[in-house]
């Protein structure tokens, strides 16, 4: 099978640009997604309690791997070499491979964002608790997940859909000048359903449209109901924890949040591009951005251990708190032992409601 070379960015300079920040921006993501594993790990080792928010952050991050990984540190590595594209050396097993993990990372990554928004927007706007979440939603979500990354994967596969385009590897048709014709520049499909990669294209389309509809949606309920919560309790005298659970309430809404943002960053000129003007210059911005999703997501996640570091550390610069929360030094550097911190409240949603299994948070515990 042959190609003709190309570049579809409008000239080396940019191709060059975009290939770089792109690889460093998978890496990056990569890297932040695989220190939330290790730090969930780390936490089941010990014995320590996880709960469905943590349970979908190992899923949210396999996908990002898996997604950052194969298409935006590998790119253009995987492309067939026939392409021309800058730095190919694949063929059309490996780009295979990296179209099908940009459709399973992709949309694994995106579906388990959207369970962080249902997650907490059941917790502070219904008053459920983690256990209700994990006992009649967790299970079946992860389900329903992973059966529509496999499908939205799968179905390209089976019909050959996979190949390269703008340099990486996605849901394609690949056409070539016909040999059996004497018309001039009439081209033949060699590979790929043309129908069904359009179907399956848009399915994705309309289902990230969907996730970031739903994360917004979820994010302004969640900011209202408490602001709403937040002025009732003016007229009130706190008695009990209720005063408690309201500001937990406000941590858990910054999180919240803050993931959105991170998930608007990421998709938002891929967002763009579907719906409203698909050029070239989106998708480049796309190539640059996307892979950003699972080093915020790691920045957002550790946040609340960060400042809660500051706090025990008056006169701490974030950027320092950072760096000893996701990489605690080594014995013998830190006056003479390692440092064991412990978790922030925001950093396990388990016991959030806890106290109020019969009732709505802030429902009681006050009074007039």
């Amino acid at each position: 099978m042959s190609f003709n070379p190309f570049s579809c960015r409008g000239s080396n300079r940019t191709e060059l640009i975009v290939e770089t920040i792109q690889r460093i921006g998978g890496f990056l993501s990569t890297f932040g997604s695989s220190l939330i594993l290790s730090d969930i790990a780390k936490k089941v080792r010990n014995g320590k309690e996880t709960d469905p928010y943590q349970r979908i952050m190992v899923g949210m991050s396999i996908f990002d791997i898996l997604y950052s990984f194969f298409l935006f540190f590998l790119g253009t590595w995987m492309a067939p070499v026939e392409t021309g594209s800058l730095w190919a050396k694949g063929n059309m097993a490996s780009c295979t491979a990296q179209g099908f993990f940009f459709m399973f990372g992709g949309s694994g990554e995106v579906f388990y964002q959207g369970a962080i928004s249902l997650n907490i927007w059941l917790l502070i706007v219904f008053g459920w608790k983690q256990d209700k979440f994990a006992e009649k939603v967790e299970k079946p979500m992860h389900i329903i997940i992973i059966t529509l990354t496999f499908l939205l994967a799968g179905i390209p596969l089976a019909f050959q859909n996979y190949g390269p385009a703008c340099g990486g590897c996605r849901i394609t048709t690949i056409r070539a000048k016909c040999s059996d014709t004497d018309v001039e520049n009439m081209l033949c499909k060699l590979r790929g359903n043309e129908r069904v990669g359009a179907v399956v294209a848009k399915i994705r389309g309309s289902f990230l449209v969907l996730v970031l509809v739903f994360s917004t949606v979820t994010m302004v309920w969640v900011y209202l109901h408490v602001k709403r919560q937040e002025k009732r309790n003016k007229q009130y005298v706190f008695r009990g924890s209720a005063q408690d659970r309201q500001k937990e309430s406000e941590r858990i809404r910054k999180i919240l949040f803050l993931y959105t943002l991170s998930l608007y960053f990421a998709y938002g000129p891929l967002f763009v591009f579907v719906i409203v003007a698909p050029t070239q210059t989106l998708f480049s911005i796309f190539r640059i951005l996307g892979p950003t999703l699972g080093f915020f997501n790691m920045l957002v996640y550790f946040l609340p251990n960060c400042l809660k570091y500051q706090k025990d550390h008056p006169g701490t610069w974030l950027v320092t708190a950072y760096f000893r929360v996701v990489c605690p030094c080594p014995s013998g550097m830190c006056g003479g032992k390692k440092e064991d911190m412990e978790d922030a409240p925001e950093m396990n949603f388990a016991k959030f409601n806890a106290a109020n299994e019969q009732t709505h948070p802030l429902s009681n515990d006050t009074q007039p």
